[in-house]
């Protein structure tokens, strides 16, 4: 794989369940590259979290491909998609997601236990993340004890943490306030930078769109460019 080849590749995927027919995902196409924010928008049950369950191997297409580095994805068996997810792929969810009983430290040490890496530099990977997120200090506390945006800021530390290729983002700050929303998605974009990290946000709103470097429009006829002028509100 050449430093110009496509991140991600998508082609002619096709996802249906039950009886219908109609599929949710009908031959999409979709290229990101390295270091890449894109933002999907789209109206509930089109398939925005389908298409991220695929693009992670946690669902299989009925037909089409899924080149993640040049790998087909469809053709991996189980064990060697969960290595791939833990080693190159970060999710940030709308619930947070971060496991009650454990403190922030641990919480976002997990991908780094997943992957055997020295206890030395797990600390600091996670002391430095803690920082890069605003929560210096907190690595003791409990989930319990943060608001929701912290408890948004420990996600995005534990889905940057590892270090991986790919972000993906489903709905991020769809429980927080408008401030707290703004602030998150300041924190997001920031992150990505600095790592170089590629991210895909699914979200409804379109304020949250803006903040990524291309938007499109997931709907019946699949993907397309979706421009937002700098005036348009949610």
């Amino acid at each position: 794989m050449s430093a110009d080849d496509p991140l991600l590749q998508i082609e002619a995927l096709t996802k249906g369940y039950g009886n219908s027919a109609t599929p949710v995902l009908n031959h999409l196409n979709l290229v990101l590259h390295a270091g890449e924010y894109l933002a999907i928008m789209g109206e509930s049950g089109v398939g925005k979290s389908t298409l991220l369950n695929l693009i992670a191997g946690l669902d299989r297409p009925d037909s089409g491909q899924v080149l993640f580095q040049g790998t087909d994805l469809t053709r991996l068996d189980d064990d060697a998609l969960t290595l791939l997810r833990r080693r190159c792929v970060g999710f940030v969810f709308q619930s947070f997601h971060v496991l009650p009983f454990l403190s922030v430290a641990q919480n976002v040490a997990l991908p780094l236990e997943l992957l055997d890496a020295p206890e030395a530099e797990r600390r600091e990977r996670v002391r430095q993340m803690l920082e890069d997120v605003g929560l210096a200090g907190l690595g003791r506390r409990f989930p319990r004890e943060l608001s929701g945006g912290e408890l948004q800021r420990v996600a995005i530390a534990r889905a940057l943490v590892h270090r991986p290729a790919l972000v993906l983002a489903d709905e991020p700050t769809g429980n927080l306030d408008p401030r707290t929303a703004a602030q998150i998605l300041e924190l997001l974009r920031g992150s990505l930078r600095g790592s170089g990290s590629a991210a895909i946000l699914i979200t409804h709103s379109r304020v949250a769109a803006r903040t990524a470097d291309r938007r499109l429009q997931l709907d019946a006829g699949g993907l397309r460019t979706l421009e937002i002028d700098a005036t348009d509100g949610e």
